[in-house]
């Protein structure tokens, strides 16, 4: 049996950056050529990348720093307040703002919309290859990253236009576990933490992970009194560090408590954790029991801090949702759905690989010693627990796969270097197909579908991608007098970046009021619509037949407004506009 022991290389080295350079220049130059048609039809892989882009041209035409209203979404009402963080508008304005001067402010936003998610993907990476670099050796870093190349939930987040959140969440987590992988306690507790707050700052959707990392870091100080300052300092990191964010990027106007971004109850309950903690380290040595016992109160106390102050955020962030809303909209999210609500190809997608990761960091964690046998053990409790909230928000898949890259990594090289051992090619080729399957986890899938002539011939195979072009549609609209649009709730984003009209509203949850407007006005009578459209001065409606949503609206009121449209018998009070033949695009202008 192989015992690994202590072996953690230096931080960074220049042979390090080559190999990681080398698979982010293979895997970027594959990504643009794949999703060039997208990139030159300026294809959005999903609305709130087109809204983010808008929320970065705002704020580079002025916008207040700390205002982040949408003041075109439901403007008649004052526009809707976005809970997104100001972080994650830097990097893309850095990059406008660096190239516009020089090659004008279209094809610079063109450029941020390449250059930054690649860049994320860099930086990812970067830190999971150095995970495997200085613990594993050189060939697994380089399989890291091509664990990483091929997880598709991870891609799918770092892919040019691809400008959300979301990579930036991964890079955060993959900065707490090479932080939990310092050499000193207090100082990779303190980076951890930090790092975590820029986590729950950008999404606090990030927070059931932190609270897992959080118990780890205890755990650590269970095991041996003198790590107690993995514990302490990652409670200060994050206390500290989330105060610090919230004070630059949301102020101190707004300090209502809101369950969808950190807010006062959590700077409270963070707060009261490090104070705790920190309380609790000064009295050591302290019987074991007496350690659990401070854990649980310290959990507690923050629990009763939120439950005091945001007694609505115990049962989540979208639990308030009006109940038309949430059951045409945010269930018909399919990211934010459980892994068992998603097609076979995602379940495997997002699945197998972190579930063969853990088994990896098992094997590590049991042919390892001392130091390394827990961090293997600790790297297993969070991958774990990123699995886990994995498969209730399949979304989180992309964390999960981005921290499953390492171990698999070496894993990828333990089965290469047994496969060129084995005399039997029987032996081989299974030992390649498991390699294929831990890293391809839908390939099955994919080669069962291609041998089905039927099916491929009915074209059935992957899901039908819409005709609709938005951006030649609205070009109608520059010859038309001002006036708000009413649109399905996904196409709302597209038509604000292809025009200066406002709308109704778009598929974000603090707008669930306008949000709820355009779902009873679509899937109610036309005369309802009517009436709800010359109350607010909506001057237009503007469909894509051809997407889901429509269809959604029209299958549960076959008799309503949205049913009309799509049979071709608008109501008398509603006058088409003509559009580009090949945009898709349908529009009409309410009569006076």
């Amino acid at each position: 049996m192989t015992l690994f022991v202590e072996r953690r290389r230096p931080a960074f080295t220049p042979d390090l950056f080559v190999r990681v350079a080398l698979a982010w220049l293979v895997i970027s130059a594959l990504l643009i050529a794949t999703n060039l048609s997208a990139i030159l039809a300026y294809q959005f892989p999903d609305p709130d990348d087109t809204l983010r882009l808008l929320q970065v041209r705002d704020l580079i035409a002025g916008q207040a720093w700390f205002d982040v209203t949408q003041h075109r979404i439901d403007a008649v009402n004052g526009g809707v307040p976005m809970h997104w963080s100001r972080l994650v508008d830097l990097p893309i304005a850095a990059v406008v703002l660096a190239l516009r001067w020089l090659i004008g402010q279209s094809a610079a936003e063109t450029a941020a919309l390449i250059i930054v998610p690649l860049a994320t993907m860099a930086v990812a990476l970067l830190l999971a290859g150095r995970i495997a670099w200085r613990l594993l050796g050189e060939e697994a870093a380089g399989f890291a990253c091509l664990a990483m190349a091929l997880s598709v939930p991870v891609i799918e987040q770092m892919r040019p236009m691809r400008i959300d959140h979301h990579g930036w969440q991964i890079v955060c987590a993959l900065a707490v576990m090479n932080a939990l992988m310092a050499r000193r306690p207090y100082v990779g507790g303190w980076i951890a933490g930090l790092a975590m707050a820029t986590w729950l700052s950008i999404s606090i959707e990030g927070l059931p992970l932190a609270a897992a990392i959080c118990g780890v870091t205890a755990l650590r100080w269970l095991r041996d009194r003198h790590d107690r300052d993995w514990f302490v300092g990652t409670m200060q990191g994050l206390a500290i560090g989330s105060l610090a964010l919230f004070a630059a990027t949301r102020g101190f106007a707004d300090l209502a408590q809101h369950c969808d971004a950190i807010s006062p109850a959590h700077l409270g309950a963070f707060s009261l954790g490090a104070l705790a903690a920190t309380g609790l380290a000064r009295l050591e040595p302290l019987p074991r029991f007496a350690q659990v016992t401070g854990f649980a109160l310290i959990a507690a106390l923050g629990a009763a801090t939120l439950a005091s102050f945001a007694p609505g955020c115990t049962t989540g962030a979208f639990s308030q949702l009006d109940p038309l809303v949430d059951a045409f909209w945010y269930r018909a999210v399919g990211e934010g759905l459980p892994v068992w609500r998603q097609p076979a190809n995602d379940i495997l997608q997002v699945v197998i690989p972190p579930l063969i990761a853990l088994a990896a960091c098992i094997r590590l964690a049991g042919r390892s010693s001392g130091w390394l046998r827990r961090w293997w053990q600790d790297y297993a409790l969070v991958l774990g627990a990123a699995f886990l909230v994995s498969v209730f928000v399949v979304r989180a898949g992309a964390v999960a796969g981005a921290l499953a890259a390492a171990p698999l990594g070496w894993l990828v090289r333990e089965w290469l270097r047994s496969a060129r051992n084995l005399r039997k090619p029987g032996r081989r080729v299974l030992m390649m197909a498991a390699l294929a399957l831990a890293l391809l986890p839908a390939m099955p899938l994919t080669l069962f579908a291609i041998a089905l002539p039927a099916r491929a011939a009915s074209g059935e195979i992957g899901p039908r991608v819409s005709e609709c072009r938005i951006d030649r549609g609205a070009t109608v609209f520059r010859h038309l007098p001002t006036g708000e649009i009413l649109a399905p709730i996904d196409v709302g984003p597209q038509l604000l970046f292809a025009t200066d009209r406002t709308v109704v509203a778009t598929g974000h949850h603090r707008g669930a009021a306008a949000m709820r407007t355009t779902i009873a006005t679509f899937i109610g009578p036309a005369d309802a619509a009517h009436a709800t459209l010359a109350a607010r001065g909506t001057r237009y409606v503007a469909i894509c037949p051809d997407l889901s949503e429509p269809a959604t609206y029209s299958a549960a009121a076959p008799h309503g407004f949205m049913a009309e449209l799509l049979g071709g018998s608008s109501p008398a009070w509603l006058e088409p506009v003509a559009t580009p033949g090949d945009s898709g695009l349908l529009v009409w202008r309410v009569r006076d």
